[in-house]
């Protein structure tokens, strides 16, 4: 149904998750990320107010163990959930539910963690953890999105098919850095995002300067510019 990685670039401290799901706009309920703080996905069956309270947890000042199981254990119906949590520092922890859909799994790997259920293969997240790994030189968006990309072509994806899939990344400001979606797609979301992150990647920089900068900051021919 879901699968999900989270990350740390240790370079940069930029944190972020690219995740994908059978279900339409997975990026307005599923992702969460906080500059300084951690990066949380809340799958299977969604609770999306898992995201926030978590991050408020780490925010105070607890790991990301001690965040989730804080949070699980204040819920109700925690047995339909799978959460996975990273903090800033690249502590990751996990929980899957007794009553998580299907083949499902979860491994952490070095700063990053992934999870997923309803898998075509239970490999799934391994696959993923290996290769934002091997690929630490890349932005931190395009390491996700590679990852991503392995879960669903090198390991299979989920058991049926994939709709919708984002990215969301922060890096120094409140904002977020990037923040991608594709929201419906009936032939490869996770391609579409790929698309949108390759048109998007060259003027990123250029929006932070339209935000702290704005006399620097350059045109895109938008009305009103000069």
């Amino acid at each position: 149904m879901t699968f999900s990685i989270l990350g740390l670039c240790n370079r940069t401290g930029m944190i972020g998750t690219a995740i994908a799901t059978s279900s339409i706009c997975v990026g307005a309920r599923c992702p969460w990320v906080r500059t300084g703080v951690g990066a949380v996905s809340t799958q299977n069956i969604t609770l999306p107010s898992i995201g926030p309270l978590v991050l408020d947890r780490l925010e105070e000042g607890r790991t990301a163990g001690e965040a989730l199981n804080d949070i699980m254990g204040s819920i109700d119906q925690g047995e339909y959930r799978q959460v996975i949590v990273i903090d800033n520092v690249g502590r990751s922890a996990g929980i899957s539910g007794a009553k998580t859909l299907g083949t499902y799994a979860m491994k952490a790997g070095e700063s990053c963690i992934a999870a997923g259920n309803l898998l075509h293969s239970e490999e799934l997240p391994q696959v993923m953890t290996k290769c934002f790994e091997e690929c630490a030189d890349e932005h931190l968006a395009g390491r996700l999105l590679t990852a991503l990309e392995a879960g669903l072509h090198k390991a299979g994806g989920e058991e049926g098919s994939v709709h919708s899939s984002a990215i969301l990344v922060h890096a120094n400001q409140v904002w977020p850095l990037v923040d991608l979606r594709v929201d419906w797609d009936d032939s490869d979301p996770v391609l579409a995002l790929r698309k949108l992150w390759a048109d998007y990647e060259p003027q990123m920089e250029d929006y932070i300067t339209r935000a702290l900068n704005p006399a620097a900051a350059p045109s895109y021919g938008v009305p009103g510019d000069e």
